[in-house]
């Protein structure tokens, strides 16, 4: 039993001193002598750091104090200062009232001339903006912005001269309005390259170079993408005419509010854009309508060439092959002895051989100028179709791209109406020249009858 005890102490021995993490821990105790002194020597260490720890706690302390008194002393300091320059702010403040109220005391008038002046020049500043003028003349809103700022500073005055600068800028607006100016600038083409080239200003409404027409954004002078072609030869022209000289252009009324007018002419699809429009309907309908003015055109031809043919046979007492009222006729020279009745017969069948030839396309023309309308028809009801399944989807609030689809759907009715109303015509004069045809011969059969009739 004593040894067991012993040994537990060795074993709570050794622990501490592996806790109090000091070398002679980690020692081994031979015996219980040993380890007492171990324990002794392991206690006396760790008192030693307990007072060095101790002393430097105090010291920080110290240290902590002597800070907190400094940020105190700071503090107080800051709020002297503080409310010294409260004070100096409010003397400012009456200060400045008194200025002000001497100033204003001294414009007198001024104040409200400058007031006009004011709102005068921002209204220049705004038209010189996006005046087809500052193109040709930059510069002016520079001016125009610094003189705005003076008018609006309280320790700025504009002199006389800035305020005599401001009636010449609205008097040079004015009056380059009204004249047709040449000089060069940078053109910003549509696929981005930049080229110096001349440039014609008409007043404040266009912008041309080079047989094109410009416009002016941000300062920046670009040819528009798509131009107005029916005026494009007028506008070389007048690049062309020599000073003095009158030459007729194309100029948009509305050019000094934004050119609407061009803006929407150019817009404005062209014919074969309109076409596009079709789609697959229209194509169909333009594939019929070619197919059937061909036709009709080769009919008329061909219709003329017999009708040529069958009045020189009028004209010619013997029968020939090459034309129908030869054929007609060559049946009565071969068959002279038949009796009225049966020549008659044999007449009106070698007549009726001749129909279907003569008369050849006729029904095709009539039944392509019935389908086309219907074709037509088709398309806009199908377009109709796709723009109201397009409202279902986004919705009616762009006004634009509904009537644009409305309009679209509204192509293929053209069409048809394009293609039919021309073959109907083509139609009737081809069957006029048919019937004349057909007129001459029934005539000419009779008139044979009546004969053979009489000489019996």
């Amino acid at each position: 039993m004593k040894m067991t005890f012993a040994k537990r102490i060795i074993a709570i021995a050794a622990a501490s001193m592996l806790s109090a993490g000091t070398a002679m821990a980690q020692d081994k105790a031979a015996n219980l002598d040993e380890l007492l002194q171990m324990v002794k020597s392991a206690k006396v260490a760790e008192s030693a750091d307990q007072r060095k720890r101790e002393a430097e706690f105090r010291r920080q302390k110290a240290n902590q104090q002597a800070l907190l008194n400094k940020a105190k002393q700071t503090k107080k300091n800051e709020e002297n200062r503080s409310a010294q320059l409260e004070k100096t702010y409010e003397n400012n403040e009456v200060a400045v009232d008194a200025k002000r109220a001497q100033l204003n005391e001294r414009l007198g008038s001024l104040k409200e001339l400058f007031g006009h002046l004011t709102s005068t020049a921002g209204d220049l500043r705004s038209n010189v903006e996006n005046s087809l003028v500052s193109a040709q003349l930059g510069g002016r809103d520079e001016f125009l912005d610094n003189l705005i700022e003076k008018m609006n500073s309280a320790d700025q005055l504009p002199t006389i001269e800035e305020i005599e600068q401001l009636w010449y800028e609205i008097q040079r607006e004015a009056v380059e309005g009204g004249k047709v100016a040449k000089f060069t600038g940078t053109v910003i083409k549509p696929n981005g390259d930049k080229a110096d080239q001349d440039v014609i200003r008409i007043g404040t409404y266009n912008l041309v170079s080079d047989g094109k027409y410009l416009t002016f954004n941000e300062g920046k002078l670009e040819e528009l993408t798509r131009q107005p072609e029916a005026y494009l030869g007028a506008a070389k022209s007048l690049e062309s005419a020599a000073a003095g000289t009158f030459t007729k252009v194309g100029v948009d009324p509305t050019g000094p509010s934004g050119g609407s007018y061009l803006a929407a002419l150019i817009n404005s699809p062209s014919l074969k854009e309109r076409w596009e429009q079709g789609g697959l309907v229209g194509l169909i309908i333009t594939i019929v309508g070619v197919f059937a003015m061909l036709l009709a055109i080769f009919r008329l031809v061909v219709l003329m060439g017999v009708s040529t043919k069958v009045s020189a046979q009028l004209k010619s007492d013997s029968a020939n092959v090459n034309n129908p009222l030869g054929r007609v006729l060559k049946v009565a020279e071969d068959n002279p002895s038949l009796d009225g009745e049966t020549l008659e017969l044999k007449l009106e069948e070698a007549v009726l051989k001749e129909k279907p030839a003569i008369e050849s396309g006729l029904q095709l023309l009539k039944i392509i100028s019935a389908v086309a309308p219907l074709l037509g028809l088709l398309g806009t009801v199908t377009g109709m179709i796709v723009t109201f399944q397009a409202i279902t989807i986004f919705g009616a609030g762009d006004p634009k791209a509904m009537a644009g689809g409305i309009s679209g759907a509204l192509v293929t009715t053209v069409l048809g109406l394009v293609v039919a109303i021309p073959t109907v015509l083509m139609h009737t004069l081809v069957n006029g020249r048919a019937q004349r045809v057909l007129h001459i011969l029934d005539e000419q059969s009779a008139g044979i009858v009546a004969e053979n009739v009489e000489k019996k």
